[in-house]
């Protein structure tokens, strides 16, 4: 048995409540961005994108902030669903913090002072993938304009992620949700999702694909085995051969088991240009490689759950937005149908999807 796994009765949480069916299933909270003395700035992650992404998407009139879910803390009977209290002790150590997020000044910061400042936020990003999770099985599909945290395990963080969002919402969903006993996660950042795979290396409930750079961080051999479809691409890989990758391997990963919740970890460091990803991927390439995923969980009406990652460059926010644009202009994000309130999204998506709609689904 795994051990985050127990068979004791779910706790109550907040992050499972009913969700107006007004709101699209995009989950934010102006508390995912970091801000502090400027010390966000010495790590190349762009604390700041995820609201910048939702700036995008108001500008063009896609969402007002009376239609957005609001992300919710995650509080500590949430986040011990899978971690162990003997690390989420270790997170009221600011060197700990330090080392986790790579920003070498927070170690001489109080710790009340690194909760508020920079776990707050990443634990309301982690109450926002949890609360997505729900959303996407209720309405067919969820995006949390955040999260995506893979580096993390229960008993361990890095490379900025100290909270394992990915594996508490599939955790939640087994827990709490009645059909959902399969989850397959997507990862197409640039790093290997080393985080969730530990936690899942003998869960034969989830089947894990992931796409990353094989010569970046973390390298995590250990990790590797729990990998059931390993795509280890080239430094400089570009646009044609990665979405022949992803769409043979998202295909193949899908067929080989359908499951009931696809996580999809939409990474954009892949970026050309980005500082980590060694990858070389043009906007035009990300937002095709999203629209690849979507697809393939649309034809096959299976709830898909997307969250963004990482990314590292200024222009990665508008691409995210462009993305999500790009989704919903080929009704691949639905507010009809996420606003229908079936009780069955996947029977709703079947009566909906015509002839149509079918033959829009076939790759260009």
């Amino acid at each position: 048995m795994l051990p985050f796994i127990s068979a004791m009765k779910p706790h109550r949480t907040e992050l499972y409540q009913d969700v107006p069916s007004t709101c699209w299933p995009i989950v934010y909270s102006p508390d995912y961005n970091i801000t502090f003395m400027g010390l966000e700035k010495l790590h190349p992650f762009d604390a700041g994108k995820w609201g910048k992404v939702i700036d995008f998407l108001k500008e063009e009139k896609l969402v007002v902030d009376d239609l957005i879910v609001q992300a919710r803390e995650a509080t500590e009977d949430d986040l011990l669903v899978v971690h162990t209290r003997r690390y989420l002790n270790k997170l009221k150590w600011s060197f700990v913090v330090a080392t986790i997020t790579e920003i070498p000044p927070v170690l001489f910061l109080p710790n009340f002072l690194v909760q508020r400042k920079v776990l707050k936020p990443l634990r309301t990003q982690t109450g926002g993938t949890i609360m997505a999770g729900k959303l996407a099985v209720d309405r067919g599909w969820a995006i949390n304009v955040g999260g995506g945290f893979h580096h993390c395990s229960s008993d361990k963080g890095g490379g900025f992620c100290a909270y394992a969002d990915i594996t508490l919402a599939i955790k939640f969903l087994f827990e709490r949700v009645q059909g959902v006993s399969k989850a397959t996660i997507i990862d197409l950042d640039a790093h290997q999702g080393n985080g969730h795979e530990r936690d899942f290396m003998d869960d034969s409930r989830v089947y894990i694909m992931d796409a990353y750079n094989r010569y970046i961080y973390p390298g995590d051999g250990f990790a590797k085995r729990a990998i059931k479809r390993k795509v280890e691409l080239e430094w400089g890989t570009e646009d044609t051969e990665y979405l022949q990758k992803v769409q043979t391997h998202v295909e193949g990963a899908l067929n080989e088991l359908k499951p009931d919740i696809i996580v999809y970890n939409a990474g954009t460091d892949i970026l050309d240009g980005d500082p980590l990803g060694g990858l070389a991927i043009s906007p035009q390439g990300i937002v095709k490689r999203d629209e690849v995923v979507f697809k393939a969980a649309r034809s096959r009406r299976i709830p898909i759950l997307m969250v963004t990652s990482g990314g590292y460059q200024k222009r990665t926010a508008r691409i995210i937005a462009d993305s999500i644009l790009n989704l919903h202009n080929l009704g691949l994000i639905d507010k009809e149908l996420a606003t229908s309130g079936v009780e069955n999204p996947k029977v709703e998506q079947m009566l909906r999807n015509s002839v149509a709609d079918l033959s829009k689904l076939s790759l260009q």
